[in-house]
């Protein structure tokens, strides 16, 4: 018997799902994405000497905010109110710049995507500012790491 998807109705129409009897708990949730570029870009990221401005800090702002409007960007996912965003990033020599977002919150329901949503706009905010010195950059690796709280419990990607 196939799985029963919970945001469609017994009619086939979209819902989104009931999360009012829930009782709510921590939720924390932790995503990455990497920006692969040029290692010339990569330097000039490094430097500071990127026209466009500081590129970590506009990046982790972008993230930031995006991860408070999730529910405005994926149509089920209900608003959230937020107790914990977090954006770091890893520099990796010779071309690459690791985006990690962690999000958190009391409620009824998970932070993934809001996670997930956090580092991909960080990474799409690099690319932006960085596309002067190389339109080949790649957007890659987007992925839930680990997400912990709710019915389901503890999550946690085994590394490669």
């Amino acid at each position: 018997m196939p799985a029963k998807l919970t945001h469609v109705s017994s009619d086939g129409s979209v819902r989104m799902v009931d999360v009012g009897a829930k009782a709510p708990t921590q939720r924390r949730a932790v995503a990455e994405a990497f920006v692969r570029m040029s290692p010339r870009a990569l330097r000039a990221l490094r430097a500071g000497a990127v026209k466009k401005g500081d590129v970590l800090t506009t990046a982790q702002i972008a993230g930031i905010a995006a991860a408070k409007r999730t529910s405005d960007l994926i149509p089920l996912c209900h608003p959230l109110a937020l107790t914990h965003v977090t954006l770091a990033f890893d520099v990796r020599p010779p071309s690459r710049v690791q985006v990690r977002c962690e999000t958190a919150c009391v409620g009824s329901t998970g932070v993934e995507m809001e996670a997930l949503t956090g580092a991909a706009v960080a990474a799409l905010t690099i690319y932006d500012m960085c596309k002067a010195l190389d339109r080949g950059m790649a957007i890659e690796g987007l992925r839930l790491l680990e997400k912990s709280g709710g019915r389901s419990g503890v999550f946690r990607r085994k590394r490669r």
